[in-house]
């Protein structure tokens, strides 16, 4: 199976764009907005603070009864230092794959799903279909959360919602949350021969990382086990590590960043709170040497976990757009959780899969993107949902 040449070319077109997560994706946003004006439908972007990004919503079939928001993220992750054999914004085509950056995660999916535009508008859909394309997603969810928050805003209540990461076409009812901290230690510098002049914010630092590792330690060994996730309770891991300037100074400063990747229903506030506890309770013998001395948090992410029931309306869309009973769950985060604590109903289903996803030379097949060409044209079925509200 293949896709359609517009289907292909058009995810071709996005992945020759660098979106890089550190970049400006405002050439892809304008590219889909363009393409949405050639058939008569408007776009509706909202941009970061720094207005060097954007997220795009646009409704094939504006007025209609509320429908479907199908969902992607603009930006990828870095090839930096990576052995790839195919320039990753070369979008090549070989023996039934289409390579680069961002072609499993998830322009393939966004290029399938622009390209099916006609084909909605020429089926007259007794629904909407909405299109969200969002920024920041490798780095925090932060696009989708400005974007959710806009609709709530506009009024827009859509029935269900389809995020298209790479799912192999599966449906997928659950992933972890993804929460990630900035923890920042003041001590006080001395000479390293006077250390009981000092606070030495290495030494405390690592006391919260070995904090964190007995939290994490805990949840392996007594959490309620969730099976079907590679890794089937919650984790929490640190990723970087700074502070220090020389052998002989007692550091003043360090900073770490960790996450917590939590499953479904369990309370990753309560996690947090514990860390921020058990690090209170170290400041006071800091500050009986430094009264500026002590620990600050900073968030980096929240990317809330996702979890459906079997008889959701959007995992039974899915599966009927899909032409298959099975579900999944998935071990990477997405935004289908911010959806879903907006209240849309969400599934997780598209093209592609993770294990080629931010590696070199990715890729995603040919009759992958072909399947989830097949499972939106889907939607011009009539009657798949009655109608509820208005878009």
């Amino acid at each position: 199976m293949t896709p359609s040449a517009l289907a292909l070319e058009t995810a071709r077109t996005l992945v020759r764009m660098n979106t890089v997560s550190r970049n400006s994706n405002l050439e892809l946003i304008h590219f889909v907005r363009d393409e949405l004006a050639r058939h008569g439908v408007a776009s509706r972007l909202t941009l970061d603070d720094t207005g060097s990004k954007a997220n795009l919503f646009a409704t094939i079939g504006a007025g209609k009864p509320a429908g479907v928001v199908v969902s992607g993220h603009t930006d990828t992750v870095p090839w930096d230092n990576q052995d790839w054999s195919v320039d990753p914004l070369g979008a090549d085509v070989r023996e039934g794959r289409l390579y680069g950056r961002g072609s499993a995660d998830m322009k393939g999916f966004i290029g399938v799903a622009v390209a099916q535009v006609p084909a909605w508008l020429a089926a007259d859909l007794p629904f909407a279909v909405h299109l969200a394309i969002s920024y920041d997603e490798e780095v925090g969810g932060f696009g989708a959360e400005r974007l959710v928050a806009d609709l709530r805003a506009q009024g827009v209540c859509p029935r269900v919602c389809i995020v298209g990461e790479p799912t192999g076409m599966i449906p997928a009812l659950a992933h972890k949350g993804v929460y990630r901290w900035r923890c920042c230690v003041r001590g006080h510098a001395a000479h390293s021969s006077l250390t009981p002049q000092s606070v030495n914010a290495i030494e405390v630092g690592a006391r919260v990382v070995t904090k964190l590792a007995d939290m994490a330690a805990r949840w392996r060994d007594e959490e309620t086990r969730y099976e079907g996730f590679d890794v089937p309770y919650s984790t929490g891991s640190v990723g970087v590590i700074e502070g220090g300037i020389a052998d002989n100074v007692v550091p003043a400063d360090c900073r770490f960043n960790y996450e917590f990747r939590n499953l479904p229903g369990s309370d990753v506030t309560a996690m947090q709170r514990e860390v921020r506890a058990y690090a209170e309770a170290l400041e006071p013998a800091m500050r009986a040497v430094d009264a500026d001395a002590g620990i600050r948090f900073e968030t980096i992410c929240e990317m809330p976990a996702f979890l459906a029931g079997a008889d959701d309306p959007a995992v039974l869309l899915a599966q009927r757009l899909a032409a298959t009973d099975a579900t999944t769950l998935v071990a990477f985060g997405t935004e289908a959780g911010l959806f879903q604590r907006a209240g849309t109903p969400t599934v997780v289903c598209g093209p592609g899969h993770i294990a080629q996803a931010h590696q070199a030379d990715e890729y995603v097949s040919l009759a992958q993107l072909a399947a989830g060409e097949r499972f939106l044209l889907g939607l011009t079925t009539a009657g798949i949902f009655p109608a509820r509200g208005r878009a």
